[in-house]
């Protein structure tokens, strides 16, 4: 039963609610197994921190596959996730209070020092309130949390609340954002001039995500009780009122986006991942830590109504708020991966078990969770920034069931980190679950949560340096104690009472607070809820079908048979009314006028070419290559530095090779590779490198391969390019047959490729391994055979094909179509002369020619583009773009 409890009895409802259900049950890992878990976390966790102080401190990040720090304005701008950096040592202090928990004594005491002396908090730059909020304040506090532990039993007594104040000094820096008529803070705040100003740069947005105002009530209530100063906790609470109040009244849901101004809703979609999640997660532990059963009234309103329409266990989806039945969308985001353990802390424990499930089996198919993955589970976008969230919950999972098959899960996602994530400068984001591909991106939460969860959940209580059941975890895992429930608020204004004369159901707070002795008096409960999540997720991958008209006729020319350059086929389409224009770019232009055809039989054939044209261009677009693979498999990298790669549509396909291409890498002379190579003695039976520019991409495989090389590298020209910040395109050809070139070749932007370079200058023999995904690398240490997967004995390597992303199904390989429909560009008739332009790219003598790859940054088109405009496609790639820079916003 729920209990209305006071702020004293908290301690205790958090030891009950975390009771083991079974001590049998823990037996099934030996202690020693969990040890050494325990103790590969530890190591893991070294790796990381020492890259850290090592090669970047005291910038605000690593850059593990360039070996240095990330410097906000040195680097090329990724956009709003640069809003997290403040050249405050932003990693150190959100690592301070992992430190520690890891029982690390000696280098926490060091890092606070560190901390107190030289971090500024005071720059000119602009960032954003959530991060700055969530990492830093909150990084501070928990820093400061475990100082007074420590000092209390006796270490540290030189302590005397250094961080704190620098915590408050940074609360006052973030107060100005909070300057609305709504009280809803602005996005971004510059810290040493505020808002609104000139000199500010901010101040002008009119936008904020649902999650970056709603998630401030923990750090800031944890200040004011710190302080004594009662405005931090009056301004958070109001934002959160504020979004009470504009909740839609019927559905009790809240959107993604809001106008800080008006309140009126900018994106009504709502879900439970990025943009929204932890407004939630704040409402719950609010009540938590502050005793303020309204808190727990509000969660439970939500709580209800995300149960009703957006959970269809094992899947979360979005649904638009004014119509709630109605889905906002047919894929997730990894974000949501922090749902199941809210549901824990709310005791509703199946459908926690039931989506964390979900979650593991595509963790199991992709090795990581991608980004976003689709209602069958395949990709949508591929990236993975070394998220917490699914090792969040799989922890809280532990703890409330002890169920040992947690502690199997939690091995997995340790085993994946070290095999696929792990440089040798720490662990670098996944660029593409697909390739294994790398990001030159470790960022602070994975120091500041993972390691976190990751130690709790094999270590015994007597390894851990204080009692976590007295701390709360605010949403980067920071930890505030639960004694602030009895602080004083110096006068906080109480909340005023918007549930007033509202009928609440008394269901929604039956399991809020339960023992879970009494859920689970059977131990295979949980398995047999997991069982048939497991067996829906490994059969969900069906091949889509070629949808297409039955009875349509077919025209004199196939549009997949069509050639620019045959006269033949050019005098075939001015019969039927279509004309083919040069534009000065490059591109070719389709246009068709049926009053010039030379029959009406001719135009109608006109029309179905036309609409075979616009059919295979959308098909070629949506089906692109996906990237590929270069991976250092020499000394000292040993196959630890996965670059990535665009592909070509002509060559060996790389994803049909199942050992891929394997040598030494030689840089070409001359270096463009467009004229017969000087140094070709040199590059025989090597993989070349070569400069992007002055001709064609396959002139330069051509005379690589002539050279006798066994593949090659295409290096961008244009200094500073990335795959952080650019779309990844592949290689087309020169609208000759290439079926002659029988060697790979791949194209590295200039940061990546530099990378490449670097290593050539350093080590003089470099090997490398081209691929279509990274291999596994113990094989590649000892000089094994390459498997053709990588190991991983849950899935069969087959179906990880099919199911690992949606652009795997060819109609015909590109390298032997005719021509490549996706370098033309379509106009498709609406009235006789009204045309819709669909772009892409053609061929560009001196620059070489590519067409964009979807490499996880561009969302996936429906299967069925029967019946859909181009217009209309263009409008749901806007929204999903939208979708995903709202993501960024939200902890990316």
């Amino acid at each position: 039963m729920w209990m209305h409890h006071s702020a004293t009895m908290l301690p205790a409802f958090l030891l009950l609610f975390f009771m083991g259900t079974s001590s049998r049950l823990s037996e099934a890992m030996s202690r020693d197994e969990k040890n050494k878990l325990r103790n590969q976390v530890l190591e893991m966790f070294d790796h990381a921190y020492q890259n850290y102080m090592d090669h970047a401190y005291p910038a605000d990040e690593l850059m593990p596959l360039t070996c240095r720090g990330r410097v906000r304005g040195l680097e090329p701008s990724r956009g709003d996730v640069d809003d997290a950096l403040g050249k405050f040592s932003l990693t150190l202090i959100d690592t301070l209070d992992t430190l520690a928990l890891l029982n690390k004594t000696t280098e926490f005491e060091s890092a606070v020092r560190r901390v107190v002396t030289d971090v500024r908090l005071d720059n000119d730059i602009v960032v954003s309130v959530f991060e700055t909020n969530i990492r830093v304040l909150g990084g501070l506090l928990g820093g400061h949390s475990m100082a007074v532990m420590l000092k209390e039993s006796g270490r540290m007594l030189w302590y005397q609340d250094e961080l704190l104040h620098m915590a408050k000094d940074l609360g006052l820096r973030l107060l100005p954002a909070f300057n609305t008529s709504s009280g809803l803070p602005y996005p971004r705040v510059n810290l040493r001039f505020g808002v609104r100003g000139p000199e500010t740069r901010t101040g002008t947005e009119t936008d904020t995500c649902t999650a970056c105002a709603g998630t401030i009530i923990l750090e800031f209530a944890a200040l004011s009780r710190f302080t004594g100063d009662p405005t931090f906790e009056a301004h958070a609470r109001r934002a959160l009122d504020f979004l009470w109040e504009k909740r839609q009244r019927n559905s009790n849901l809240v959107g993604t986006t809001i106008n800080i101004h008006s309140g009126e809703w900018v994106r009504r979609d709502s879900g439970v991942g990025a943009g929204i999640d932890s407004y939630y997660e704040y409402l719950m532990k609010a009540y938590i830590l502050l005793g303020d059963d309204q808190f727990l009234q509000r969660f439970n309103t939500h709580y209800a109504s995300i149960m009703k329409y957006i959970s269809q266990p094992p899947l979360l989806l979005d649904v638009h708020i004014h119509k709630p039945l109605l889905p906002a969308r047919t894929w997730m985001d990894s974000l949501l991966a922090f749902f199941p353990g809210l549901q824990v802390l709310k005791g509703d424990i199946r459908p926690a078990i039931e989506t964390h499930e979900m979650l593991y089996q595509v963790t199991k198919k992709h090795n990581f969770l991608p980004e976003a993955f689709t209602t069958d589970f395949r990709v949508h976008w591929a990236q993975h920034p070394l998220r917490p969230e699914f090792a969040e919950s799989t922890y809280f999972l532990y703890k409330a069931t002890r169920d040992p098959y947690y502690l199997e899960v939690g091995r997995t996602i340790l085993e994946n980190l070290n095999r696929f994530a792990r440089v040798p400068c720490g662990f670098a984001a996944m660029k593409d679950v697909r390739t294994g591909s790398h990001e030159d991106r470790m960022d602070s939460f994975f120091l500041a949560e993972m390691f976190k969860y990751l130690f709790l959940l094999f270590a015994e209580e007597e390894d851990l340096p204080f009692n976590v059941e007295d701390y709360i975890f605010t949403t980067e895992a920071h930890l505030l104690p639960l004694s602030l429930s009895t602080a004083p608020n110096s006068q906080a204004p109480t909340l005023v009472n918007n549930m007033a004369g509202e009928e609440l159901d008394d269901s929604n707070f039956e399991w809020t607070c339960p023992n879970t002795r009494l859920l689970f008096p059977d131990p295979a409960f949980p398995r047999n809820l997991r069982e048939p999540i497991r067996s829906a997720v490994d059969k969900s991958c069906p091949r889509p079908t070629t949808h297409r008209d039955p009875g349509m006729g077919r025209p004199p020319l196939r549009a997949q048979d069509f050639m620019a350059n045959n006269p033949e086929h050019l005098e075939l389409l001015r019969r039927m009314g279509v004309s083919l224009i040069h534009l000065k770019d490059g591109r070719v232009q389709l246009v068709q006028h049926a009053t010039q055809a030379v029959s009406a039989v001719a135009a109608e054939d006109g029309m179905r070419f036309m609409q075979e044209m616009m059919e295979l261009s959308s098909q070629q677009q949506k089906e692109q290559l996906p990237p590929r693979a270069v991976q250092i498999v020499s000394h000292p990298f040993f196959g630890r530095v996965v670059l990535t790669a665009g592909p070509a549509q002509f060559g060996i396909d790389l994803s049909k090779s199942s050992s891929g291409v394997r040598g030494f890498v030689t840089v070409a002379e001359p270096y463009n590779g467009c004229s017969v190579l000087s140094n070709g003695e040199i590059v025989a039976g090597r993989i070349a490198l070569l400069q992007r520019g002055q001709c064609m991409f396959a002139e330069k495989a051509r005379h690589i391969q002539k050279a006798g090389a066994i593949g090659g590298i295409v290096i961008d020209d244009n200094e500073g390019s990335s795959s952080d910040t650019a779309p990844l395109f592949q290689m087309a050809g020169d609208g000759r047959n290439t079926d002659d070139v029988t060697l790979p070749l791949l194209f590295l932007f200039h940061k990546e490729g530099n990378i490449l370079l670097e290593a050539l200058k350093e080590y003089r023999e470099v090997e490398v391994l081209l691929s279509d995904k990274a291999r596994d690398r113990e094989s590649i240490f000892k000089g094994k055979a390459l498997p053709g997967t990588l190991l991983d004995g849950s899935v069969d390597g087959a179906e990880e094909e099919d199911c690992s992303t949606e652009e795997k199904e060819h109609t015909s390989p590109a390298s032997s179509d005719p021509v490549d429909q996706s370098q033309i560009t379509v106009e498709e008739q609406t009235t006789d002369d009204s045309v819709v332009r669909q772009d892409s790219v053609q061929p560009v003598e001196g620059l070489g020619s590519y067409v964009p790859v979807d490499e996880g940054e561009e969302p996936a088109v429906d299967e069925d583009l029967s019946g859909q405009s181009v217009d209309s496609l263009m409008a749901d790639w806007e929204e999903d773009l939208e979708a995903f820079k709202q993501m960024e916003k939200e902890e990316l």
